[in-house]
C-alpha cells in the first residue's frame, strides 16, 4: 500500500507542477511567433498604403520595382513564420497526444485501484466493525496504531479519490486544448495558402514590370542614373556640412585642431554622447508612423543584380503630412538646402549627428537646442507618385553609422 501511495502523491506532484511549466513555454514561444506575425502583416499593410495607391500601383516602373521587391521579401517572411507556428501546433498537439495516451493508461490504474480497495473495505466492514476492530486490540498502545491505520487507510482512499478527479479534469482539459489547436492549425494553414497565392501573383506581376523594363532599358539605367546623382550630392553636402560644424566647434572650444574629423568635446557634450550610445537599439523612428522603404548599406539593384547601389542612410515611407522629429535631445547645427533638391536639419548629439532630409518646410533654425520629438518639419510629398519618403542618416564624428543598428525596430 505504501507503494501505490508513493505513485499516487508523485503523480499528483506531475500533474501540479510538470505540466502547467511545460505548456507554458510553449505558449510564450506561440505567443512570439504570433506577435512577429502581425508585425510582419502590419507591415504588409503600410507597403499598400505607403508605396501603392488604392485600386492600382502608382510611380514609375521603377518605384513599382521596388515597392513589389520588398513586399515579396516581407510576405515570404510571413510565410515562414506561419510554418513555424504549424511545426509548433504540430508539435504541441503530438505531445498532448501523448499526455492524453498517458494520462488515459494513469485513470485506468487508478479506478482499478480504487476499486479493489473499496471491495476490500466492504468485505472487512462485514467481518468486523471499526469500533470492534479497535476494542479487539490487546493493550493500549496496538489500539492507537490500528488508530492511525485506520486514519491513513481513509486519507489514502480520499487521495485517491481526488487524484481520480484531477486526472479526469486535466484529461477532459487537454482532449479541448487539443481540439482548439487543431482548429488554429488549420487558420494558419488557410492564411498560408492565401499567403502564397498573393505571393505568387507578386511574382509574377515582376516579372511583368522585369518585361516592361527590359523594352526600354535606356530610360531605366537614365532613371538608375538620376538616383544615384542625387544621392550622392546630397552625401557630399552632408559631410560638408558635418566638418564645417566639427571645425566651427573646435574652434569655439578653444581646441588647437580647428580643422578635424573629430568634434572635440566638452564635459556637457560628452554626458549627452555617452546617454545617445547608451540607447542604441533603442532610439525612437524619426517619424511617428511608416516603413523602412530603403536600408542602409550595398544592395543589388531589382531588375539588374549585377548593378550595385549605395545608400548611406535609410529611407522611410510614411503618410502625406507626416513630420520628422527628434529622435533625441541636441543642437541644431544646420540647414540643409541642396539646390535643386529639398530641405534637410542636421542635429548634434555630443559628437553623434542625425540628419532629416527630403522636408518640404522646416520648423527649426540653426543654434536651436531641441528635446526628444521635437518636430523638425513637414516631410515632401512627391505629387507625382504620391510618396512621402524621409531620409535619415546617422554620424559618429565624419563616420557613418547604420541607422538600423541604433534605432528601434528600424
Amino acid at each position: 500500500m505504501t507503494s501505490r501511495k508513493h505513485y499516487i502523491l508523485s503523480f499528483l506532484l506531475l500533474l501540479g507542477i510538470f505540466f502547467p511549466l511545460s505548456a507554458f513555454a510553449q505558449t510564450n514561444e506561440q505567443k512570439a511567433l504570433e506577435a512577429k506575425r502581425e508585425r510582419l502583416q502590419t507591415e504588409i499593410r503600410d507597403i499598400n498604403r505607403l508605396l501603392f495607391a488604392e485600386k492600382k500601383e502608382r510611380g514609375t516602373i521603377l518605384d513599382q520595382m521596388e515597392a513589389l521587391d520588398k513586399k515579396i521579401n516581407v510576405r515570404q517572411q510571413l510565410i515562414r513564420v506561419t510554418n513555424q507556428q504549424s511545426n509548433l501546433l504540430n508539435r504541441q498537439i503530438s505531445a498532448n497526444i501523448r499526455k492524453i495516451s498517458k494520462l488515459r493508461e494513469d485513470l485506468e490504474t487508478l479506478k482499478d485501484d480504487y476499486g479493489l480497495m473499496i471491495q476490500k473495505s466492504y468485505q472487512n466492514k462485514s467481518q468486523q466493525s471499526r469500533l470492534m476492530f479497535l476494542l479487539s486490540a490487546e493493550n493500549f498502545f496496538q489500539a492507537f496504531k490500528r488508530s492511525q491505520y485506520m486514519k491513513q487507510y481513509t486519507d489514502y482512499r480520499r487521495q485517491q479519490g481526488e487524484a481520480i478527479a484531477t486526472n479526469t479534469d486535466d484529461l477532459a482539459r487537454l482532449n479541448k486544448d487539443l481540439n482548439e489547436e487543431r482548429k488554429v492549425k488549420e487558420v494558419l494553414i488557410s492564411q498560408n495558402r492565401k499567403a502564397k497565392n498573393l505571393l505568387f501573383r507578386e511574382i509574377q506581376s515582376q516579372k511583368e514590370l522585369l518585361a516592361t523594363i527590359r523594352q526600354n532599358e535606356s530610360k531605366y539605367t537614365t532613371s538608375i542614373n538620376v538616383k544615384q546623382k542625387e544621392a550622392r550630392k546630397i552625401d557630399k553636402q552632408i559631410e560638408k556640412l558635418i566638418r564645417n560644424a566639427i571645425a566651427a566647434a573646435n574652434k569655439k572650444s578653444g581646441s588647437k585642431v580647428s580643422n578635424s574629423s573629430k568634434f572635440d568635446l566638452t564635459p556637457e557634450a560628452k554626458l549627452v554622447a555617452n546617454n545617445f550610445t547608451a540607447n542604441k537599439g533603442k532610439l525612437i523612428w524619426p517619424v511617428a508612423k511608416g516603413i523602412k522603404s530603403q536600408g542602409f548599406g550595398e544592395y543589388r539593384d531589382p531588375v539588374y543584380p549585377g548593378i550595385k547601389h549605395v545608400s548611406n542612410g535609410v529611407i522611410i515611407a510614411t503618410d502625406e503630412g507626416a513630420i520628422a522629429r527628434a529622435i533625441f535631445e541636441g543642437e541644431v547645427i544646420a540647414i540643409l538646402a541642396v539646390p535643386g533638391g529639398k530641405k534637410g536639419v542636421t542635429i548634434k548629439h555630443g559628437n553623434f549627428i542625425s540628419t532629416y532630409y527630403n522636408l518640404s518646410d522646416v520648423y527649426v533654425r540653426k543654434g536651436d537646442m531641441v528635446a526628444l520629438k521635437t518636430e523638425l518639419g513637414k516631410i515632401y510629398t512627391n505629387q507625382s507618385n504620391g510618396q512621402t519618403r524621409l531620409k535619415f542618416y546617422l554620424y559618429e564624428d565624419t563616420s557613418k553609422l547604420n541607422p538600423e543598428e541604433w534605432v528601434f525596430r528600424l
